[in-house]
């Protein structure tokens, strides 16, 4: 997915788990984030958006969940959490690149 979204010109950063993403966001204040649910043991997607959104540094960035379960309960706790939209893994791009470019500012 990093290569195809830089194939469309977006400048990808990665961070490896929830912890690392949300220190991230804070450092680099990127115009969007692709939250992974599935991060890691320590701290899932889920948490890392509420950490996002919590900060008032970061809470205006726009979050799209990514998660491989299509459940419906997946598709209301990341409007809990915050989430700005939410998509399903296996990434159908031009799905994702519409949902991205409806969230960043012209």
């Amino acid at each position: 997915l990093t290569r195809r979204l830089q194939r469309q010109g977006f400048a990808i950063e990665c961070a490896v788990d929830g912890e690392s993403g949300v220190e991230m966001a804070s450092a680099i204040m990127p115009d969007l984030v692709l939250m992974d649910i599935a991060l890691g043991p320590k701290m899932d997607g889920w948490e890392a958006t509420t950490k996002i959104k919590a900060d008032p540094k970061t809470s205006n960035i726009p979050v799209i969940a990514l998660t491989a379960h299509a459940l419906m309960s997946d598709r209301q706790k990341s409007v809990e959490v915050g989430c700005s939209d939410y998509d399903t893994k296996p990434v159908d791009l031009q799905r994702l690149l519409g949902k991205i470019y409806a969230l960043l500012p012209a």
